[in-house]
């Protein structure tokens, strides 16, 4: 039986307080395919109430247990991993083999790297006549977006779970399914009730309630800095803990000792991957100058082969971006590229030939691009490359440094200890050396307005505890 229209409150599948839908729209078709309920207030006091109750006991439960459960949890999380899979390629337009490897993926490597952490992780520590305690913070509130669903959902809630939290899910309300099954997973493994709860809903009805209510201790929050703001500031008036992950401007710095045609086309894949709907994803690629029109050749190659088409048909690249509003924001941000003088280079407005419908952009790359240019200044979350010159190493790590983000940064160079000394001057919480592969064993968090906390096994366990001094223990 579908989910849909229900939340998950208390180990049950309960109808809203106030029965109201919102439809959920395929990118690749605008057509709505289900409804989900939404929230208000009332759901949100019967969520945190259930979590607060399952708080007095499950804070409790010694760590063997909740070692086992997450166990159990990432056994159902395999279970449904084609169902999860399947619900992301549909609800945010990410092509099928994407929604497997990547986005269902990640949700599982977050759920097995917070128990490879976790088997480890000591929860007091004995200072000269002091014990150092740390104890779950409480109830949080957790408010996921739709650009990775899984990712968000897996290094939010696992973590929260091994400190020993209960907690109150609002996954996107635009990508609200693949939470759904999450849900299901998480009623399937056995979790206490009252431990995890779902409450489906939209920002202002629902993740500003939870942000301010009095009876939620943390809020970790992803999304835009725009809305990080207003969690921050809702949260303020309790005084409660506030983990954020938020926008970004990532610079991609190609040092001259790098293989340049390689990292400029890796640069182009590294931007585009996910439809270019990644907080992290390198969308500022800087060049030496007298290179630079050699880079826009190999960056115009690069984003002209990939496909972008429906995400269920073989050989997909890019998908359509999640929604209306993303796909006029980044129209926007386009022209704005144009009318403040960058070269386009290939991409541009509308839609790609032969895609009449959906939202799909034109894989988008901008040469001659300034710092102070629009493009380069403002996260477009699509697939818009912008391209731009530096003279010296130093004014590239000024270039690179010149943004309100600091989420991440990435550098490419065959001399590993050339890229490690550039990375120890970037302004950013993760640095990525010549494209590497994902850890999930790594901080993850921003400097800056990207945010504050650290997501990611061990990292992320820290942000859900408190710490305790008992002087005089002995």
């Amino acid at each position: 039986m579908s989910h849909h229209q229900k939340f998950y409150i208390d180990g049950a599948w309960v109808d809203p307080v106030e029965p109201r839908l919102l439809d959920v729209i395929d990118p690749a078709t605008e057509e709505a395919y289900t409804q989900i309920a939404i929230g208000s207030a009332g759901d949100v006091d019967k969520a945190v109430a259930a979590a607060k109750a399952a708080f007095a006991s499950f804070s409790l439960v010694p760590k063997e247990e909740r070692l086992a459960l997450l166990k159990r949890i990432l056994a159902a999380y395999n279970e449904r991993f084609e169902d999860i899979a399947r619900a992301v390629s549909q609800e945010m337009g990410a092509p099928l083999s994407f929604a497997r490897d990547a986005q269902a993926w990640a949700g599982r490597a977050h759920i097995e790297a917070t128990i490879k952490a976790f088997e480890t992780y000591e929860f007091s520590e004995h200072r000269g006549s002091t014990m150092v305690i740390k104890e779950p913070i409480g109830v949080c509130a957790l408010i996921t977006p739709w650009n990775w669903p899984l990712n968000q959902i897996a290094c939010k809630v696992a973590p929260a779970i091994a400190a020993g939290c209960t907690v109150v899910l609002k996954p996107s309300e635009i990508a609200p399914i693949s939470g759904i099954v999450f849900a299901e997973v998480m009623e399937a493994a056995g979790t206490p009730k009252g431990v995890f709860n779902l409450v489906n809903g939209t920002g202002p009805d629902v993740g500003q309630i939870m942000a301010g209510h009095p009876g939620v201790d943390m809020v970790s929050f992803t999304g835009s800095t725009r809305a990080g703001i207003i969690v921050a500031k809702t949260a303020a008036d309790t005084v409660k803990r506030v983990a954020q992950e938020l926008g970004g401007k990532s610079a991609n710095i190609i040092l001259p000792d790098a293989d340049f045609k390689e990292a400029v086309a890796q640069g182009v894949r590294a931007c585009f991957g996910n439809t270019g709907q990644s907080c992290d994803a390198p969308t500022r690629m800087l060049v030496p100058a007298e290179r630079h029109d050699e880079a826009l050749s190999i960056a115009k190659e690069a984003a002209e082969a990939l496909v972008t088409g429906a995400p269920a048909a073989e050989g997909t690249d890019l998908g359509p971006v999640v929604s209306q509003i993303q796909y006029d924001k980044i129209q926007r941000l386009i022209e704005a590229g144009i009318a403040d003088g960058a070269t386009l280079v290939t991409g541009g407005p509308g839609r790609p030939e032969g895609l009449n419908r959906g939202y799909y952009i034109r894989p988008t790359v901008f040469g001659h691009v300034t710092n102070d240019m629009t493009v380069a200044r403002e996260e477009i979350f699509g697939p818009v490359l912008s391209v731009l010159s530096y003279d010296s190493e130093d004014q590239a790590v000024e270039i690179a440094n010149d943004t309100v983000y600091g989420l991440a940064a990435y550098i490419q160079s065959q001399e590993i200890e050339h890229a490690r000394a550039v990375a120890l001057r970037m302004r950013a919480g993760s640095v990525y050396l010549n494209y590497p592969e994902w850890d999930t064993m790594a901080p993850f968090g921003g400097y800056k307005q990207s945010g504050n906390g650290r997501e990611y096994a061990d990292w992320a366990i820290h942000d859900f505890l408190e710490i305790k001094g008992v002087v005089g223990w002995g």
